[in-house]
Protein backbone atom coordinates (compact mmCIF):
# COMPACT_ATOMS: atom_id res chain seq x y z
CA UNK A 1 0.00 0.00 0.00
CA UNK A 2 1.34 3.76 -0.97
CA UNK A 3 2.28 5.60 1.88
CA UNK A 4 0.13 8.88 2.53
CA UNK A 5 1.54 11.93 1.57
CA UNK A 6 1.53 14.62 3.97
CA UNK A 7 -1.36 16.77 1.56
CA UNK A 8 -3.85 13.65 1.81
CA UNK A 9 -3.85 14.37 5.26
CA UNK A 10 -4.99 18.13 5.21
CA UNK A 11 -8.96 17.37 5.10
CA UNK A 12 -8.72 15.11 8.17
CA UNK A 13 -6.24 17.79 9.97
CA UNK A 14 -9.02 20.50 9.01
CA UNK A 15 -11.65 18.58 10.19
CA UNK A 16 -9.93 17.63 13.53
CA UNK A 17 -8.87 21.35 14.30
CA UNK A 18 -12.79 22.64 13.40
CA UNK A 19 -13.84 19.86 15.82
CA UNK A 20 -11.04 21.58 18.87
CA UNK A 21 -11.49 25.31 17.60
CA UNK A 22 -14.96 25.60 18.00
CA UNK A 23 -15.20 23.57 21.61
CA UNK A 24 -11.67 25.55 22.94
CA UNK A 25 -11.59 28.81 20.58
CA UNK A 26 -7.99 29.54 19.47
CA UNK A 27 -5.94 30.46 23.20
CA UNK A 28 -6.80 27.21 25.11
CA UNK A 29 -6.76 24.55 21.95
CA UNK A 30 -3.37 22.65 22.04
CA UNK A 31 -1.77 21.56 19.07
CA UNK A 32 -1.61 18.15 21.05
CA UNK A 33 -5.35 18.24 21.27
CA UNK A 34 -5.81 18.69 17.70
CA UNK A 35 -3.57 15.98 17.31
CA UNK A 36 -5.29 13.78 19.55
CA UNK A 37 -8.43 14.55 17.64
CA UNK A 38 -6.60 13.33 14.23
CA UNK A 39 -5.27 10.83 15.91
CA UNK A 40 -1.66 11.48 15.54
CA UNK A 41 1.56 12.59 17.30
CA UNK A 42 1.40 16.23 18.20
CA UNK A 43 5.05 16.55 16.31
CA UNK A 44 3.82 15.29 13.16
CA UNK A 45 1.27 18.08 12.57
CA UNK A 46 4.72 20.24 11.73
CA UNK A 47 4.88 18.87 8.56
CA UNK A 48 1.47 20.35 7.65
CA UNK A 49 2.17 23.85 9.38
CA UNK A 50 4.36 25.71 10.73
CA UNK A 51 2.13 27.40 13.61
CA UNK A 52 -1.26 27.28 15.63
CA UNK A 53 -1.07 30.48 13.80
CA UNK A 54 -1.18 29.07 10.50
CA UNK A 55 -3.53 26.09 11.59
CA UNK A 56 -6.20 28.57 11.96
CA UNK A 57 -5.42 30.14 9.19
CA UNK A 58 -6.06 26.93 7.82
CA UNK A 59 -9.52 26.59 9.17
CA UNK A 60 -10.58 30.04 8.33
CA UNK A 61 -9.32 29.59 4.43
CA UNK A 62 -9.98 26.33 3.57
CA UNK A 63 -12.52 24.82 6.02
CA UNK A 64 -16.21 24.14 6.39
CA UNK A 65 -16.76 24.96 2.62
CA UNK A 66 -17.71 22.97 -0.16
CA UNK A 67 -15.69 24.93 -2.66
CA UNK A 68 -13.24 23.45 -4.18
CA UNK A 69 -9.25 24.43 -3.36
CA UNK A 70 -7.89 26.55 -6.47
CA UNK A 71 -4.64 25.37 -6.00
CA UNK A 72 -2.16 23.32 -3.86
CA UNK A 73 -1.15 24.33 -0.45
CA UNK A 74 2.59 24.80 0.25
CA UNK A 75 3.52 22.58 3.18
CA UNK A 76 4.24 23.27 6.04
CA UNK A 77 1.64 25.93 5.59
CA UNK A 78 3.56 29.16 6.59
CA UNK A 79 2.22 30.98 9.21
CA UNK A 80 -0.11 34.75 7.97
CA UNK A 81 0.58 38.09 7.89
CA UNK A 82 -0.69 40.57 9.81
CA UNK A 83 -4.17 41.24 9.12
CA UNK A 84 -4.13 38.19 6.52
CA UNK A 85 -6.69 36.28 8.72
CA UNK A 86 -9.07 39.40 9.16
CA UNK A 87 -8.86 39.84 5.56
CA UNK A 88 -9.64 36.40 4.55
CA UNK A 89 -12.60 36.27 7.11
CA UNK A 90 -13.96 39.24 5.53
CA UNK A 91 -13.61 37.52 2.00
CA UNK A 92 -15.44 34.23 3.20
CA UNK A 93 -18.47 36.25 4.53
CA UNK A 94 -19.01 38.97 1.74
CA UNK A 95 -18.80 35.47 -0.80
CA UNK A 96 -20.53 32.81 0.53
CA UNK A 97 -22.34 34.90 3.69
CA UNK A 98 -24.15 37.55 1.82
CA UNK A 99 -28.06 37.99 2.33
CA UNK A 100 -29.33 39.11 -1.02
CA UNK A 101 -33.03 38.83 0.46
CA UNK A 102 -32.29 41.47 3.28
CA UNK A 103 -30.04 43.90 0.60
CA UNK A 104 -33.65 43.64 -1.32
CA UNK A 105 -36.00 44.42 1.05
CA UNK A 106 -33.48 47.43 2.30
CA UNK A 107 -34.02 49.13 -0.87
CA UNK A 108 -37.63 49.65 -0.84
CA UNK A 109 -40.01 52.14 1.77
CA UNK A 110 -42.68 49.55 1.53
CA UNK A 111 -42.84 45.70 1.13
CA UNK A 112 -45.85 44.16 -1.37
CA UNK A 113 -46.49 41.06 1.01
CA UNK A 114 -44.07 41.78 4.59
CA UNK A 115 -45.51 38.74 5.68
CA UNK A 116 -43.24 36.49 3.04
CA UNK A 117 -40.80 39.28 3.31
CA UNK A 118 -39.33 39.01 6.25
CA UNK A 119 -39.80 34.84 5.93
CA UNK A 120 -37.69 34.97 3.35
CA UNK A 121 -34.93 36.89 5.08
CA UNK A 122 -35.33 34.82 8.41
CA UNK A 123 -35.02 31.91 6.22
CA UNK A 124 -32.04 33.11 4.69
CA UNK A 125 -29.98 34.41 8.28
CA UNK A 126 -31.10 30.55 9.59
CA UNK A 127 -29.03 29.27 6.30
CA UNK A 128 -26.54 30.68 6.64
CA UNK A 129 -26.44 30.33 10.67
CA UNK A 130 -26.87 26.72 9.83
CA UNK A 131 -24.04 26.64 7.52
CA UNK A 132 -21.38 28.19 9.38
CA UNK A 133 -22.41 27.01 12.76
CA UNK A 134 -18.91 25.79 13.75
CA UNK A 135 -17.06 28.60 11.97
CA UNK A 136 -18.83 31.44 13.84
CA UNK A 137 -18.25 29.21 16.83
CA UNK A 138 -14.35 29.11 16.46
CA UNK A 139 -14.60 32.93 15.60
CA UNK A 140 -16.98 33.85 18.67
CA UNK A 141 -14.87 31.74 21.23
CA UNK A 142 -11.84 32.88 19.94
CA UNK A 143 -12.52 36.55 19.10
CA UNK A 144 -11.47 37.24 22.89
CA UNK A 145 -8.08 35.87 22.40
CA UNK A 146 -7.60 37.76 19.47
CA UNK A 147 -7.59 41.64 19.32
CA UNK A 148 -8.03 41.47 15.59
CA UNK A 149 -11.03 39.37 15.53
CA UNK A 150 -12.87 40.92 18.49
CA UNK A 151 -13.70 44.51 16.28
CA UNK A 152 -14.51 42.66 13.46
CA UNK A 153 -16.44 39.87 14.47
CA UNK A 154 -18.50 41.61 17.29
CA UNK A 155 -18.57 44.90 15.61
CA UNK A 156 -18.28 45.37 11.93
CA UNK A 157 -20.14 41.85 11.20
CA UNK A 158 -22.29 40.91 14.43
CA UNK A 159 -23.16 44.66 14.42
CA UNK A 160 -23.71 45.54 10.74
CA UNK A 161 -25.89 42.60 10.31
CA UNK A 162 -28.36 44.15 13.40
CA UNK A 163 -27.93 47.85 12.19
CA UNK A 164 -29.35 46.33 8.90
CA UNK A 165 -32.02 43.88 10.23
CA UNK A 166 -33.29 47.17 13.19
CA UNK A 167 -33.36 49.51 9.65
CA UNK A 168 -35.23 47.23 8.44
CA UNK A 169 -38.01 46.79 11.04
CA UNK A 170 -38.06 50.74 11.07
CA UNK A 171 -38.62 51.45 7.46
CA UNK A 172 -41.52 48.49 7.76
CA UNK A 173 -43.45 50.39 11.16
CA UNK A 174 -43.16 53.20 9.44
CA UNK A 175 -44.81 51.54 6.66
CA UNK A 176 -47.72 50.11 9.25
CA UNK A 177 -46.54 46.60 8.22
CA UNK A 178 -44.92 45.87 11.25
CA UNK A 179 -46.39 46.24 14.68
CA UNK A 180 -43.82 48.89 16.78
CA UNK A 181 -41.29 47.66 19.25
CA UNK A 182 -39.94 49.56 22.08
CA UNK A 183 -36.65 48.98 20.23
CA UNK A 184 -35.13 48.14 16.82
CA UNK A 185 -31.99 46.97 17.19
CA UNK A 186 -33.07 44.68 20.39
CA UNK A 187 -35.83 43.12 18.19
CA UNK A 188 -33.40 42.68 15.82
CA UNK A 189 -30.68 41.53 18.07
CA UNK A 190 -33.27 39.18 19.31
CA UNK A 191 -34.01 37.23 15.93
CA UNK A 192 -30.31 36.86 15.43
CA UNK A 193 -30.09 35.13 18.77
CA UNK A 194 -33.04 33.28 18.27
CA UNK A 195 -32.23 31.69 14.67
CA UNK A 196 -28.93 31.53 15.78
CA UNK A 197 -29.74 29.53 18.87
CA UNK A 198 -32.11 26.78 16.69
CA UNK A 199 -29.89 26.59 13.93
CA UNK A 200 -26.46 26.24 15.49
CA UNK A 201 -26.64 25.33 19.11
CA UNK A 202 -29.75 22.83 19.39
CA UNK A 203 -27.65 20.49 17.73
CA UNK A 204 -25.46 19.88 20.59
CA UNK A 205 -28.43 20.46 23.48
CA UNK A 206 -29.23 16.91 24.51
CA UNK A 207 -32.52 18.22 26.22
CA UNK A 208 -33.73 19.15 22.19
CA UNK A 209 -33.11 15.78 21.20
CA UNK A 210 -36.67 15.33 20.04
CA UNK A 211 -36.45 18.65 17.81
CA UNK A 212 -35.94 17.99 14.43
CA UNK A 213 -33.90 20.40 12.39
CA UNK A 214 -37.37 21.16 9.86
CA UNK A 215 -39.65 21.07 13.04
CA UNK A 216 -36.89 24.19 14.54
CA UNK A 217 -36.56 26.20 11.42
CA UNK A 218 -40.06 26.13 10.75
CA UNK A 219 -41.12 27.22 14.21
CA UNK A 220 -38.71 29.85 14.60
CA UNK A 221 -39.53 31.07 11.28
CA UNK A 222 -43.66 31.21 12.39
CA UNK A 223 -42.89 32.61 15.77
CA UNK A 224 -40.54 35.61 14.59
CA UNK A 225 -42.92 36.82 11.62
CA UNK A 226 -45.37 36.38 13.72
CA UNK A 227 -44.54 38.66 16.73
CA UNK A 228 -43.48 41.75 13.93
CA UNK A 229 -46.14 41.46 11.02
CA UNK A 230 -48.77 44.15 11.34
CA UNK A 231 -51.98 42.08 10.86
CA UNK A 232 -55.61 41.93 12.20
CA UNK A 233 -55.09 38.28 11.84
CA UNK A 234 -52.29 36.23 12.64
CA UNK A 235 -50.59 33.75 9.73
CA UNK A 236 -49.43 30.50 9.69
CA UNK A 237 -46.40 30.22 7.25
CA UNK A 238 -45.87 27.63 4.59
CA UNK A 239 -42.32 26.53 3.56
CA UNK A 240 -43.12 27.73 0.33
CA UNK A 241 -43.35 31.47 1.72
CA UNK A 242 -47.60 31.53 1.08
CA UNK A 243 -49.02 32.65 4.42
CA UNK A 244 -52.86 30.71 5.34
CA UNK A 245 -54.79 31.94 8.47
CA UNK A 246 -54.35 30.35 11.43
CA UNK A 247 -57.07 29.48 14.00
CA UNK A 248 -55.96 32.56 16.81
CA UNK A 249 -56.95 35.51 15.13
CA UNK A 250 -56.26 39.23 16.89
Amino acid sequence: MARRRPADRIPSLIDAAVRVFSLKGFRRAQMADIAHEMGVSAGSLYNYVESKEALFYLVIDRGLTQEPASEPLPLPVPTPPPGALAKRIVERFRTEGSMPALSAALKHPRAADPSAELEAIVRELYGLSYRFAHLTSILDRSAHDMPELAGLFYGKMRGGLVARLARLIELRTEAGQFRRVPHPAVAARLIIETVSYFARNIRGDPASEDISDEAAEETTVDFIVNSLVASRRRTRLTSAGKPTPSAAAI
